[in-house]
């Protein structure tokens, strides 16, 4: 008995022991995972999630944060147009001299075209070149050791600069200018300006090769350029970047109702029509982006504009239309068609915190807007894709609030696999008499975004696609570029309290596309070049935005669709132009808006050898920096460097992002199997030194 008690406290001590040299090797596998982890997130260029300078010693490929003094931003908006001037100051904090990589985020729709540094008391312009081209002349500058900077696209809203030599303790200066179009939408102008990347996830491999016919090259898996596996560092705690930022509004007609949606700011009204709009706080923090909304005075929105500009070659023109509001009968008849709704929810990591709130808000008044006659279902993805139901159902109360408990229940973790919950939900079909609508609410926090387009383009069918951009910097360029190819909209929330408004916003749109089919053509029949090629279909409250391009803009120009099944069109004359004058960077703009079609060819299956000239030419022409074309400024003399304070200032992540971003889960089987063959292992160890 005594015999078989000691064997028992044997084989117990054996176990505890083997448990707890088990834990230690699970945790130590752990700390090795972990530490292999950050090291992969070390700095990169794209692991920062504002404007930042990133520096590079001679002997080491790693980047280490450089100091950001601070940032300056200039608007200038003039009718429809908005030119912005983005000033940042840095500072090299090491005894040797560097090369710094900027890293920073734009509106997807900017059209760039210029670009100073500053070093001492140098100043070096840039110009544009082909990108290869542009990277010779970067690398051979450095080479002799004159400064020189290199700003290249990596997406049409994330942009590099590299910049060689900067001297010791020196202070760098960055300028860059570029011009966009205003948003109007229900009776309001809409400006934007990033100020954080939300954090972009690498795509497995799988995740890519399930799409059919997508290459299977670098850039497809969101590894092109210096744009790699993201990496992010805590972004808490310490200094956060600075921001200061000024409007200037020269509308032409008496503005009201000026609102920044995130910012606290001061709004002065200066002598005609002139508005300026400061920032309260001199320096605010980066960590969300920056809107400014307003509504022009009674009898001053427009029903019909017509801004141009005199080019070397044509005359470019932006063309705003605001198309009929839908009558009564137009609703009836819209509502008489039942709907098959498909809500799909983001719950991967990057959603944690503001952003899973903000988003499973915006499922249930999803929900609580479904009718009877409707069908629907919900879908979450994150590393995986899950359904509320394998089928759609329909919209009856039960069916609805076990939905809304499905939702409810719902948390972020994981990664961002997209293109299964894609698709999903787009089947490539659709049933004639049905309204076949697929909201995808994300924070578009991806890398393989062409790969993504392809797909959407693929699978559309019959359906409309509409995206929802959730937390405080979603990516722009995603949720635009995915709604214009699903034939949808794109909603923006960036805070929890404007869930219920946008989301009803939203919804009217949803029932009242009230014009198809648009055109524009000059009275005479003459030919006019416009961008987007087609228009696609417009919702309640938005106007009709193209830009163009002709020989002369002195003709009457026609705007027509089909509004229900009767014709409708709308006659711009000269007299309806923006008061007579030429409207600084409409060219820019249709060339920018070019160069974005041309590439969508491309994602769409056209031959990239036969379209790559011609979005060369364009970017040339016009100056501007493109996915073939990059800016590279050259020195031809030394600088003068001098000693300056150093103060340091870290990134930081976007406001409510919580943790850190998976880029590839193990599996929990895996998990599982790792601390298995750990308590295996250390079995197996103290058994042999009993023995």
């Amino acid at each position: 008995m005594q015999k078989r008690k000691s064997g028992v406290v044997d084989f117990l001590e054996l176990g505890a022991n083997a448990f707890v040299s088990g834990l230690v090797a699970a945790i130590a596998l752990s700390v090795i995972a972990l530490a292999l982890s950050t090291s992969a997130r070390a700095a990169t260029p794209n692991g920062q999630q504002t404007g930042s300078l990133l520096v590079r010693t001679a002997d080491s490929a790693d980047y280490n944060v450089a100091p950001k003094l601070e940032t300056e931003v200039a608007i200038r908006v003039t009718g429809m147009v908005a030119r912005t001037r983005l000033t940042q100051f840095f500072e090299n904090p090491a005894d040797d001299p560097v090369e710094g990589v900027y890293v920073f985020p734009l509106p997807e729709s900017a059209a760039i075209d210029h670009l100073w540094l500053r070093v001492g008391d140098r100043v070096i312009e840039g110009r544009i070149q082909e990108k290869e081209e542009a990277r010779r002349a970067y690398a051979e500058a450095k080479r002799q050791g004159r400064k020189a900077a290199l700003m290249e696209q990596q997406r049409p809203n994330l942009f590099t600069n590299a910049i060689a030599h900067i001297g010791a303790k020196e202070r760098v200066q960055v300028t860059i200018e570029y011009q966009q179009a205003l948003v109007y939408d229900g009776g309001r102008y809409r400006l934007r300006f990033p100020l954080a990347v939300t954090p972009r996830y690498v795509a497995s491999a799988a995740d890519v090769t399930a799409i059919p016919d997508v290459p299977k090259t670098d850039e497809a898996l969101g590894d092109d350029g210096p744009v790699v596996n993201p990496a992010y560092g805590d972004g808490c705690g310490g200094p956060t970047n600075a921001v200061d930022i000024a409007v200037v509004i020269d509308s032409g007609v008496p503005i009201d109702g000026v609102v920044s949606s995130y910012h606290d700011i001061q709004v002065e009204k200066e002598s005609g029509n002139r508005t300026v709009v400061y920032l309260t706080k001199a320096q605010e923090e980066a960590d969300h982006d920056f809107e400014l909304t307003w509504s022009v005075s009674a009898g001053g929105a427009p029903q019909a504009a017509l801004f141009t500009e005199k080019g070397k070659d044509a005359e470019y023109g932006l063309v705003m239309v605001m198309p009929p509001q839908a009558t009564p009968a137009d609703l009836k008849a819209i509502t008489a068609i039942p709907r098959e709704m498909i809500l799909v929810i983001d719950t991967s990591g990057s959603m944690t915190g503001d952003s899973i709130t903000q988003a499973k808000a915006a499922v249930i008044q999803a929900l609580d807007a479904l009718t009877p006659r409707d069908r629907f279902n919900v879908l979450e993805f994150n590393s995986v894709t899950r359904t509320f139901s394998k089928v759609t159902l329909d919209a009856s109360a039960d069916n609805v609030a076990r939905a809304k408990q499905w939702v409810a229940s719902l948390e972020a973790n994981g990664g961002t696999e997209m293109a299964p919950a894609l698709m999903f939900a787009l089947d490539g079909g659709g049933t004639p008499g049905v309204l076949r609508q697929v909201i995808f609410m994300t924070d578009g926090g991806v890398g393989n975004e062409e790969a993504l387009f392809r797909l959407i383009a693929a699978r559309l069918g019959g359906s409309r696609l509409f995206t929802v951009g959730i937390g405080s910097a979603p990516n722009g360029h995603f949720m635009t570029r995915a709604a214009e190819l699903g034939r949808g909209t794109y909603t923006y929330i960036g805070d929890v309290r404007e869930v219920g408004e946008k989301m009803t916003r939203l919804f009217a749109k949803l029932q009242a596309p009230v014009l198809q089919d648009v055109s524009i053509r000059w009275a005479d029949g003459s030919a006019v070049e416009t961008f987007p090629p087609l228009v696609p279909d417009l919702y309640l409250g938005e106007p009709i935005v193209v830009t163009a391009a002709a020989s002369d803009f002195s003709r009457t120009l026609i705007v027509s669709g089909t509004r229900g099944n009767q014709p409708w069109s709308v006659a711009l004359t000269p007299a309806m132009k923006s008061d007579g004058e030429d409207a600084s960077g409409v060219g820019a703009l249709w060339a920018r808006a070019k160069i974005a079609s041309l590439m969508d060819r491309i994602t769409r299956g056209g031959d990239t050898a036969a379209l790559r000239p011609a979005v060369l030419k364009v970017a040339l022409d016009h100056h501007l920096v493109s996915p073939y074309t990059s800016l590279v400024a050259v020195d031809v003399t030394p600088t003068a460097t001098g000693d300056a304070k150093i103060a340091l200032v870290k990134a930081s992540l976007p406001r409510g992002y919580v943790g850190a971003l998976p880029q590839t889960d193990t599996p929990a089987a895996l998990q599982l199997l790792l601390g298995m063959l750990a308590l295996g292992c250390a079995l197996v160890v103290l058994r042999v030194g009993r023995a």
